[in-house]
């Protein structure tokens, strides 16, 4: 079944259940910070796990101590109900391995 794309005012009262995530265009981004690389890695470890299991993948980017994730639902055309609870899998992943704020 296709994921309904949510609106930019469904979007705007779902991100305030989220910190420090933004919206992006038809997507949701946050930059992760971790102590160090091999953090970043074992953070982005996690995403996968969870996102292979989710069947959901989110764009990666790893810049040494930082990971920005970018979250859209790619079939649907926009940002669902799929990205924020992929969201909040990567929060709780990021916890786990000690981010800080970003």
């Amino acid at each position: 079944m296709k994921e309904s794309v949510y609106s930019p005012k469904e979007v705007t009262l779902h991100l305030k259940t989220l910190t420090h995530w933004g919206r992006r265009g038809l997507a949701l981004r946050r930059t992760f910070q971790f102590p160090g690389f091999l953090d970043s890695i074992d953070f982005v470890k996690r995403v996968a796990r969870a996102a292979e299991k989710s069947n959901h993948h989110p764009d990666i980017d790893i810049r040494f101590n930082k990971v920005t994730l970018t979250l859209t639902t790619h079939d649907a055309g926009g940002i669902t109900g799929k990205d924020f609870a992929l969201a909040r899998l990567c929060d709780a992943a990021g916890a786990k391995v000690g981010a800080r704020n970003s």
